[in-house]
C-alpha cells in the first residue's frame, strides 16, 4: 500500500496552542494557496516546511507525517 504526506501533526499542534490555520499562515507568511494545498495534504516546497519549523520552533515530524493511502 502506498503512503502519502499528511500535515495532521501540525493541525493537532495548532489546536493545542489555540491558533487557527489562517492565523498561522499570516504569522509565518504562507499564501492562502499554499495553505489550501496543505489542507488537501498536497506537497508544498520544503522551504515552507522549514519556515514553519523555524518560526514555530518545531521539528519536521511535528509538522508532517507519512500515512497509508486509503484504497479507492
Amino acid at each position: 500500500m502506498d503512503r502519502h504526506i499528511s500535515y495532521n501533526p501540525l493541525w493537532k499542534h495548532l489546536i493545542e496552542i489555540r491558533m487557527t490555520r489562517t492565523q498561522m499562515a499570516e504569522w509565518i507568511g504562507i499564501s492562502r494557496n499554499t495553505l489550501a494545498k496543505m489542507g488537501r495534504d498536497e506537497y508544498v516546497a520544503l522551504k515552507i516546511i522549514e519556515r514553519i519549523c523555524n518560526k514555530m520552533k518545531l521539528n519536521i515530524s511535528d509538522v508532517i507525517e507519512m500515512i497509508e493511502k486509503k484504497p479507492k
